[in-house]
């Protein structure tokens, strides 16, 4: 059947933000472009450009609940991190304001939080543990008694009353409920209070009422003053309710904005009916769906949101008898052009838009699909925030009329006009007070940002302390990781003792010490290797917390380092004590053990930098293994330092295996004793074995010391070295943004 190819478009009537607007989060035209590698026709590779987000423009309002929906790859998570600042910066084209203050990346962290979809938490902390550290971090110099005050006051307005001691858990323990640990994970976030509060997915695998129970206290947080963007799928009729305004997505493009009251309205202007016992968003969606599978795509939908000329209705559908009218696009869309390209994949590679007169829609931002392969994004810097009327319907105000179902510009009621008078639509058994949450004044009229005051809550010995006291918590309720490393170490202690007891004064004597001084060094590398998890486990939780300045990267490592001080002596103590007199080893004693202690310092720094570079565990173990490998060779154990080849020599040197080595060696043999002789009768010395080795000690007469502490000089440099690389990986590559 022939479509007609004639074209309606309703009145758009221009409308502005609604009156009632007083605050809260604007964004004009944000498109996000990616370079996506796809095959032709011929199988070969080529590259095109892939609007993830595209030119979208809208609001959401101070005091309310913002949900942003859609299809499965709408691109819902993708506007939320361009919202909350979570794409690099200059890959997301537009402009985004918090009450008309331009937002910049310091502002967002200062000001917003963003709950993951996925629960970062300790699982061996208590709820109130867990919150009393988030408030530490976030409040500042407040006093102990007005922390302890406002997290009880929280946790009783969370509901986590009864779950107050319980530890968070996780796979292998048992904690709070799934419910209960996403409100939790709320709680970190909102203890300041934050004027921005972005939520990915916070009802993702909760039950129904425990989903309800979350969005429920998001509800009220959002009724204290702060602003909630919050993405989710296939809502509740119940968290329907609790939704003040709508943003619907569809292949990154604005299908919808206003109120969840209007939806069935939209759709009456598309010409689509609701049946009595259908939800109208989830038939929006439907709809939605539809029109992405067809030859349309949604690309007309978004021109409908925009310019309010009804898209052309699909085949067999359902659709209201009175608004019917055959009225496509015309012919080719664009001038010729599809309103999509298609491959013969029929997948659409580029999110396009139609392009129609110049009184249909404003022209002040520059479409990227002109006549020029090269991408723009030119925004019209005067009144961006007026053109708000091509994607937002205006507010009915009171004594005027309801405009026909036909217009582009329906009366919707806002949530910003409800607010004061609306109470909540379930029954409660506690209130929020708006004096609960802290939010920062950042008006329209605000010249600078200063007054935030500084850009991280604590200085940094105090910031340091808090970290190390969680550290603490956490070793001395996982106490397998610490005793499993020390009885490892005892155990090979006692074995080591055993085998190697009271060497004889012979050649074989000397071998036989040699061997042990290298299965030590090796020992004590390897004993370092369960490090390896220990970033790795607390990566997403350090990248959550770090993201809006809970506190710097130089506390989380210095705390890192001087938490496991005394837990790494203690190993290096009891191993040292076992062997010492077992071996007749020389003195001085002290020296064996500042040896073996800061080669476990440098050991365990080196491992823990590869932990952050490195994405998990596999490749983690894989990477200190074959590094393990590497120093063992090029120690001096199989070749000394002169015979390895001078392409190679350099591994000799960065080798954390050398230095210990050396440097018990030099401890045992720098000294004219005898310890065996030579085939030809003559004594073995201290010095000769040095020399034989081809290890510099500084000379026979001068008996130096200083070489021999030049080992232990290197390994502490070694240590600070690969602290600071982990510093510059974790505070420059470890964040949660989108390239």
């Amino acid at each position: 059947m022939a479509r007609s190819t004639s074209r309606r478009r309703d009145t758009v009537i221009d409308i502005g933000k609604p009156s009632s607007f007083t605050g809260g989060l604007e964004f004009s035209t944000l498109t996000y472009t990616v370079t996506k590698k796809t095959k032709d026709e011929e199988g070969k590779w080529m590259t095109q450009e892939v609007d993830l987000l595209h030119k979208i423009t809208g609001f959401a309002p101070k005091g309310s609940i913002t949900a942003v929906m859609g299809p499965s790859g709408a691109g819902k998570s993708t506007f939320l991190d361009g919202l909350a600042g979570r794409i690099a910066s200059g890959s997301l084209k537009g402009r985004v304001s918090l009450d008309g203050k331009e937002m910049s990346l310091s502002l967002i962290k200062r000001t917003s939080a963003y709950i993951m979809q996925d629960d970062r938490l300790f699982p061996t902390l208590t709820v109130y543990e867990t919150l009393m550290f988030a408030a530490d971090f976030r409040l500042g110099p407040v006093s102990s008694a007005d922390k302890k005050q406002r997290v009880e006051k929280l946790i009783q307005q969370l509901g986590l009353t009864s779950a107050r001691n319980t530890f968070i858990g996780d796979e292998g323990t048992r904690g709070v409920s799934g419910g209960e640990r996403r409100r939790v994970s709320i709680g970190v976030d909102i203890i300041h209070g934050p004027s921005l509060l972005f939520l990915d997915e916070p009802t993702s695998g909760l039950d129904s009422t425990s989903a309800h129970s979350v969005i429920e206290k998001v509800h009220h947080i959002a009724r204290s003053g702060s602003t909630v963007i919050l993405t989710v799928h296939q809502p509740s009729s119940r968290i329907q309710l609790l939704l003040d305004h709508l943003i619907i997505l569809a292949r990154g493009q604005l299908m919808y904005q206003g109120s969840p009251k209007d939806v069935d309205l939209h759709l009456g202007r598309m010409g689509r009916k609701v049946h009595k016992e259908e939800s109208p968003i989830e038939y929006l969606i439907d709809v939605i769906q539809q029109y992405d599978q067809s030859e349309l795509g949604v690309e007309a939908l978004a021109e409908f949101a925009r310019t309010g000329m009804r898209p052309p209705l699909l085949v067999d559908v359902d659709a209201s008898p009175s608004t019917v009218m055959p009225t496509p696009l015309r012919h080719g869309g664009r001038g010729g052009e599809g309103l999509e390209d298609k491959g013969k994949s029929g997948k659409r590679l580029h999110l396009q838009t139609s392009i129609h007169s110049v009184n249909d829609f404003d022209h002040s931002v520059r479409s990227p699909y002109n006549n020029s392969n090269s991408r723009s994004w030119t925004p019209s810097h005067s009144g961006v925030m007026q053109k708000l009327q091509m994607f937002t319907p205006s507010r009915q105000r009171e004594g005027q009329k309801m405009q026909s179902p036909m217009s582009a510009s329906p009366g919707y009621n806002y949530s910003s006009e409800i607010l004061p008078s609306t109470p909540t639509p379930h029954s409660s058994d506690y209130t929020v007070n708006e004096n609960d949450y802290l939010t920062p004044d950042i008006g329209p009229n605000t010249n600078s940002y200063h007054h935030l005051g500084p850009k991280f809550a604590n200085s940094f010995f105090p910031e340091t302390w808090i970290l190390m006291r969680r550290n603490f918590i956490n070793i001395r309720r996982t106490p397998e990781l610490f005793l499993s490393r020390l009885v490892v170490l005892t155990f090979m202690g006692f074995l080591m003792a055993t085998m190697f007891l009271k060497p004889p004064e012979t050649t074989q004597g000397i071998t036989n010490r040699l061997s042990f001084f290298i299965f030590t060094v090796c020992l004590f590398f390897f004993s370092s290797n369960d490090a390896v998890p220990a970033f790795i486990q607390e990566r997403f939780i350090f990248i959550r917390e770090t993201a809006h300045n809970a506190y710097r990267a130089s506390s989380y490592t210095i705390a890192g380092l001087v938490t496991y001080l005394p837990f790494l002596a203690l190993q290096a103590s009891v191993y040292a004590g076992i062997v010492w007199f077992a071996l007749g080893l020389r003195e001085p004693f002290i020296y064996f053990l500042v040896v073996l202690y800061v080669s476990l310092l440098s050991t365990n720094s080196f491992v823990v930098f590869v932990s952050s570079v490195v994405p998990n565990y596999i490749l983690g173990y894989a990477a200190v293994i074959a590094f393990t490998a590497l120093f063992f060779l090029f120690c001096g154990y199989f070749l000394n330092s002169h015979d390895i080849p001078g392409y190679w020599s350099w591994m000799n040197k960065v080798s954390t295996m050398t230095y210990p080595y050396e440097g018990l060696i030099m401890n045992q043999y720098q000294t004219s004793d005898t310890f065996g002789k030579n085939p030809d009768g003559t004594n073995i010395t201290g010095f000769n074995i040095l020399e034989g080795l081809r290890i510099d000690y500084g000379g026979e007469h001068t008996l130096s010391e200083v070489k021999k502490w030049e080992k232990v000089y290197i390994m502490l440099g070694m240590t600070v070295l690969y602290r600071v690389l982990f510093y510059l990986v974790i505070r420059f590559t470890s964040k949660n943004q989108r390239t």
